[in-house]
């Protein structure tokens, strides 16, 4: 393990309830104070204060703030994951149209909740290796699962589909992280009706 890998390690992995439970009081009050204060003024002292507990329990747990948004991008990609592994594992929509609406959907439901703590999370939380990894994969499994859907799919006429399933996974996640995110933001729904539309007539030809 790397000296920065050791940075973001988590000091303590609960065994008992009340433990875990402390954990993710501190995970949750990690979340307001990045949201409220932004990264550089989210110090461990204030995630300490808005969790009730002690700076020196809140190290017993994670040696610095670093470790604590690392910790949170890890249980956003945790829930993400599950989230679409539930979806995409059961039936989809016939029409083309309707299957890129359940991506999107996913999407927009992933940035629904704090779109400006998950822009943080993703453009300032630290990354180990195994956590780039992760989001590798992560990408590599979603673009896989959409070049076999365009390449089966009857309404699909774009021809090279390799390039047209990595530019679908790359819109979907750009445009929803950026425009969400925005200090105006740009309604969900509509959001999700023109980027469907965008990439309905992309695949179609």
């Amino acid at each position: 393990m790397t000296p920065d890998q050791r940075r973001i390690q988590p000091r303590k992995q609960p065994r008992q309830v009340r433990a875990e439970l402390t954990r993710q009081r501190i995970l949750t009050a990690a979340a307001h104070v990045f949201a409220d204060h932004g990264y550089a003024a989210g110090t461990t002292n204030r995630i300490a204060e808005h969790a009730g507990i002690s700076i020196g329990s809140l190290y017993q747990y994670f040696p610095n703030k670093d470790a604590i948004l690392a910790e949170l991008l890890t249980r956003h990609l945790d829930g993400g994951t599950a989230a679409a592994a539930k979806v995409l594992t059961g039936p989809l929509p016939e029409s083309i149209e309707e299957i890129f609406r359940v991506f999107v959907r996913l999407a927009v439901e992933a940035h629904r909740d704090d779109p400006h703590l998950l822009r943080m999370l993703l453009e300032q939380a630290p990354r180990s290796n195994e956590l780039l990894e992760r989001i590798g994969g992560v990408k590599q499994e979603m673009v896989g699962y959409t070049r076999a859907l365009l390449e089966s799919h009857p309404e699909v006429r774009v021809t090279d589909v390799e390039t047209a399933a990595r530019l679908v996974i790359a819109t979907v996640e750009l445009a929803v992280h950026d425009l969400l995110a925005e200090p105006d933001p740009i309604d969900a729904e509509r959001l999700e009706d023109e980027m469907v539309a965008m990439l309905t007539r992309y695949v179609k030809g």
